[in-house]
């Protein structure tokens, strides 16, 4: 009776599979077809799962949902944003300033001042400074903020002003600070000032170590004066002390009503770590014009903003007449940038790209040939910058627009990482970066150039490429 019982347990068995198999097979193809924008992608997993019995259900389930999206979506809290500003007549591009109000929920704030700083050498003085002048408060975030001589300046500048009154609130990423150690947090902490980590756990199978990462350059003085851009928090970028390994920025300082804006993005992202919620004239004043330059915060992240800087990065390529220029330290974006990039230079459209003849990123050097060599071959013109490695992130259009900040050209930037870009309109800006932009056009590539790499190369670089949305 025992062994007629376990024949016909095995015989059921392969019923049993197929009817799993099906079934997970049909959940795939289901949640493919309704949750997967790239056609190519939703194919090949369907094709997966009903190709390779349930083993490649398992791959989709692990490797083909997108959990950053979802866990970003949960994790954030509802947060009022700006709409109020300038109208979009003032400005040049008004299609463009509608677009982007549209995207990103904010309008733009006339009667603003900018400043660009170069390296730390010229912004660390005038940050430490303002931090030292703080009557009320100061917000600070930075992905990277060591515990060297730089970072001891502005620990040592953040507890004095703790000391003398002044609200303070510091925010250091959960990777970009040091998951181990993150010195500069612990030292901030023991020195009395609120710190948090973003979206950091010590149990390592909860910390997201290659996705959600706060990117973010912010600091905001009395609710007046804010800086952002590129610049992390580090000896690095004190060229002038000579440092190992030395990093070319570019940040900016600014005054006028878009720092509201500014100070509202760091209180969202403050609210959201520890729960604590920043209002009021001290971190609110009212702000009144001080200069002539309209601008706008764009913020991106795999949460609301979700392809918000992309798409502001292809309407303003739509726009183009005359010219885009580029600086970034890495440049992987994706095939829908790639191809409006193309499509602005077979138009005729002056499009420069630059970027670091020697990143600080082995495999990243190793993708990028694949990825501009299409832009080459369409008339797009590829620059290498010369050491020190140039982190600035510079964007502008026909002269009259551009786009600074935290964000790069990659994958990560513009679908992972939390990041902040302020859009400026007007002349005058646009042709200060576009001369530090001018500044890294050193060798130009050819396609001669890119065709004269090795086969093993070529394919080395071929398969770092299809690590893309990884690196």
């Amino acid at each position: 009776m025992e062994q007629t019982v376990s024949m016909r347990m095995q015989d059921a068995i392969p019923y049993l599979l197929t009817v799993l198999h099906i079934g997970t097979a049909v959940w795939v193809t289901v949640h493919a077809l309704l949750k997967k924008r790239d056609v190519a992608s939703a194919i090949g997993w369907i094709g997966l799962a009903w190709l390779s019995p349930i083993a490649g259900s398992v791959l989709y389930v692990t490797f083909g949902i997108n959990r950053v999206h979802a866990r970003a979506q949960s994790l954030r809290r509802p947060f009022l944003r700006t709409r109020s500003g300038g109208s979009a007549a003032a400005v040049p591009f008004q299609g463009l300033a509608l677009a982007v109000e549209r995207i990103t929920g904010r309008g733009i704030e006339s009667g603003n001042r900018l400043e660009m700083l170069s390296a730390g050498d010229g912004a660390y003085p005038l940050m430490l400074e303002a931090i030292g002048r703080a009557r009320t408060s100061i917000a600070l975030s930075s992905y990277i903020f060591r515990a060297d001589a730089a970072g001891q300046r502005f620990i040592e500048a953040l507890a004095a002003a703790r000391k003398r009154g002044v609200e303070v609130r510091v925010l250091i990423d959960g990777i970009g600070g040091g998951y181990l150690l993150s010195p500069a947090y612990h030292r901030l902490r023991d020195a009395g000032i609120p710190a948090a980590r973003f979206l950091h756990s010590p149990l390592p199978w909860r910390m997201p170590f290659l996705n959600l990462r706060n990117h973010k350059k912010i600091l905001v003085i009395d609710g007046r004066v804010g800086f952002t851009g590129g610049l992390n928090i580090g000896a690095e970028n004190l060229l002038a002390d000579s440092p190992r390994h030395p990093v070319r920025d570019t940040h900016f300082r600014i005054e006028g009503p878009v720092v509201a804006q500014l100070m509202e993005a760091f209180a969202e992202d403050w609210q959201f770590v520890t729960g604590e919620s920043l209002s009021g004239p001290d971190w609110f004043p009212v702000l009144s014009p001080v200069g002539d330059t309209p601008a706008r915060v764009v913020t991106s992240g795999p949460d609301q903003d979700i392809e918000k800087l992309e798409y502001t990065l292809l309407n303003a390529i739509a726009v183009a007449r005359r010219s885009i220029r580029i600086a970034t330290p890495y440049f992987l974006p994706d095939d829908r940038l790639c191809s409006a990039l193309e499509m602005a230079a077979l138009r005729g459209i002056a499009v420069d790209v630059v970027i670091p003849a020697k990143g600080n990123h082995r495999v990243l050097d190793w993708a990028v040939p694949v990825q501009i060599r299409p832009l080459a071959a369409a008339g797009c013109r590829i620059w290498l910058a010369p050491p020190p490695f140039v982190h600035a992130k510079l964007m502008t259009v026909d002269g009259c627009w551009a786009l600074v900040g935290s964000a790069n050209w990659d994958v990560r930037s513009l679908r992972l990482n939390f990041e902040l870009d302020l859009e400026v309109y007007g002349d005058a800006f646009a042709a200060l970066v576009d001369a530090a932009i001018d500044t890294g056009r050193c060798r130009l590539v050819s396609l001669d150039d890119l065709d004269a790499r090795s086969l093993p190369v070529m394919l080395r670089d071929a398969a770092a490429r299809l690590l893309l949305r990884y690196l």
